[in-house]
C-alpha cells in the first residue's frame, strides 16, 4: 500500500485531503500537534466525512494513524523518508515551522538510499505554496541534501478548492464538507510525474488554475462577508438572501472574467459558468458558514497581492473597470469584529492615523493616484 504524510489533521486535511489520497489507495500519517486529534486517529484509524447535500451521504476513511510533531518529531522524519507522497493543508503561515521535519526527512531518504522520486504538494490558499515551501526547506538541507533533492524531491505548486466551514463536533475526527472539490497539480515541478492521483487535475501551467480559482472564490466568498456584514448578516447564507449583497458578489464576479479573459484567454461562457457554480457553493442550505469566519483576518486580505488589491491592479493596468472591487474594499475598511485581532487593529490604524497612510500601510500601495481612488471609495 502507497504511504502518504500529510501535515494538518484539521478540518481541510481529513475533509478533502485525507478522501482522496484514501481514495487512491494511501494509507496516511497526519501529522499534527493536536493531541486529542492525533490520539483519536490512533485510537481509530478511521473517520467519517459527511457531504454537505440532500441525503447527507457519509464516507468512511481508514488506513489513517496520527504523528504528534511536538512531542515525537523523527517519527514524522522516519513517515517522510518512507513515503510516497507528502502534503500539506495547515495555512500559509505554519510552512515555514514545518520546513525543518521536511529537510530532515529527506536528508534521512539520502542516508537511506531511498531515490525513489518523492512529490511535496503544499496544498494551501495561496500562490507558489509548494514552491515557497521548497524556499523554506532548504534553509535546513546541507549540500549534499539540497543536491539530492534537487535530483529527487519535487515541489509542485498546487491550487485547492473545498469549502469547508467551521464546526464542532462531539467526535473530533467527524467532518462536513462540501460536495465540490477541486486540487489541481503542475506537473512541471513534479518529480513522480507517473504517480498521479484520481480526482486531481495535472495542469502544465498552473497559475491560470490558481488565479482563477483565488480572484474567484476567495474574492467572491470575502465579498460576500464582508458585503454581508456591512447589511447585518451573520451567516453566508444569510448575507445572499439579500438581493443587494448578491448583486455586489455577481459585479465583483464580472470585473474579475474580464481580468482573467483578459490575462489567460478563459472563455467568457466558461467562467460565467464557473461563477455561477461558486455562488451556488455560496448558497448550500446545508453549510452554515459565519461571516466571521470568512470575514476574519482583514489587513492580510487588503494585502498587495490578496484577493482585492491585486485584482485592483492589474484591471487598472489593463484600462478595465475595477468599480465593485472597490465597493467591497470599502466594506473591509468598515468591517468591525471585537473578535477578530486585525479588525481591532484595522479600526485603531484609522482613528490614530489619515486615511491615505492607512491605506498604504495596510495594502502596500505606492501609487498614489490609486490610493486616492479607495480613499475616496471608503
Amino acid at each position: 500500500m502507497k504511504k502518504a504524510v500529510h501535515f494538518g489533521a484539521g478540518n481541510i486535511g481529513r475533509g478533502f485531503i485525507g478522501q482522496i489520497l484514501f481514495e487512491n489507495g494511501f494509507a496516511i500519517d497526519f501529522v499534527d500537534v493536536n493531541d486529542k486529534i492525533i490520539s483519536a486517529l490512533n485510537e481509530r484509524h478511521a473517520y467519517e466525512i459527511e457531504i454537505a447535500e440532500d441525503g447527507k451521504r457519509h464516507i468512511a476513511v481508514s488506513n489513517v494513524s496520527g504523528i504528534n510533531n511536538k512531542e515525537n518529531p523523527q517519527a514524522v522524519v522516519e513517515a517522510i523518508a518512507d513515503a510516497d507522497l507528502v502534503t500539506t493543508a495547515i495555512g500559509p503561515n505554519i510552512l515555514p515551522f514545518i520546513a525543518e521535519l521536511i529537510a530532515k526527512g529527506i536528508e534521512k531518504r539520502r542516508e537511506n538510499d531511498n531515490k525513489q522520486p518523492l512529490d511535496v504538494i503544499a496544498c494551501e490558499n495561496m500562490i507558489g505554496g509548494s514552491a515557497f515551501l521548497w524556499q523554506e526547506v532548504q534553509k535546513y538541507l546541507n549540500s549534499d541534501g539540497l543536491a539530492f533533492a534537487k535530483e529527487y524531491i519535487g515541489f509542485p505548486n498546487a491550487a485547492v478548492d473545498r469549502i469547508v466551514p467551521a464546526q464542532v463536533h462531539e467526535d473530533p475526527l467527524f467532518v462536513v464538507v462540501e460536495p465540490f472539490s477541486e486540487w489541481v497539480v503542475e506537473t512541471a515541478a513534479m518529480k513522480n510525474p507517473d504517480l498521479k492521483l484520481s480526482s486531481v487535475h495535472y495542469e502544465e501551467n498552473l497559475e491560470p488554475f490558481i488565479e482563477r480559482k483565488l480572484f474567484s472564490v476567495n474574492s467572491g466568498h470575502a465579498t460576500t462577508a464582508y458585503t454581508g456584514a456591512y447589511f447585518g448578516a451573520k451567516t453566508v447564507l444569510e448575507a445572499l438572501q439579500n438581493q443587494q449583497v448578491k448583486e455586489q458578489v455577481k459585479a465583483v464576479l464580472g470585473e474579475i472574467r474580464q481580468l482573467l479573459m483578459a490575462k489567460w484567454n478563459f472563455k467568457e461562457d466558461e467562467l460565467k459558468a464557473y461563477h455561477d457554480i461558486i455562488i451556488s457553493r455560496f448558497e448550500n442550505p446545508y453549510i452554515v458558514d459565519d461571516v466571521a469566519r470568512v470575514a476574519r483576518t482583514p489587513i492580510r486580505k487588503l494585502g498587495y497581492d490578496e484577493r482585492f488589491i491585486r485584482p485592483i491592479r492589474e484591471l487598472r493596468d489593463r484600462g478595465l473597470s475595477y468599480e465593485n472591487l472597490l465597493k467591497t474594499v470599502a466594506y473591509v475598511f468598515h468591517y468591525k469584529d471585537s473578535n477578530d485581532e486585525q479588525s481591532v487593529q484595522l479600526q485603531k490604524l484609522l482613528q490614530e492615523k489619515p486615511l491615505e497612510d492607512v491605506i498604504k500601510e495596510v495594502t502596500g500601495l505606492t501609487d498614489e493616484a490609486l490610493v486616492k481612488e479607495i480613499a475616496a471609495s471608503i
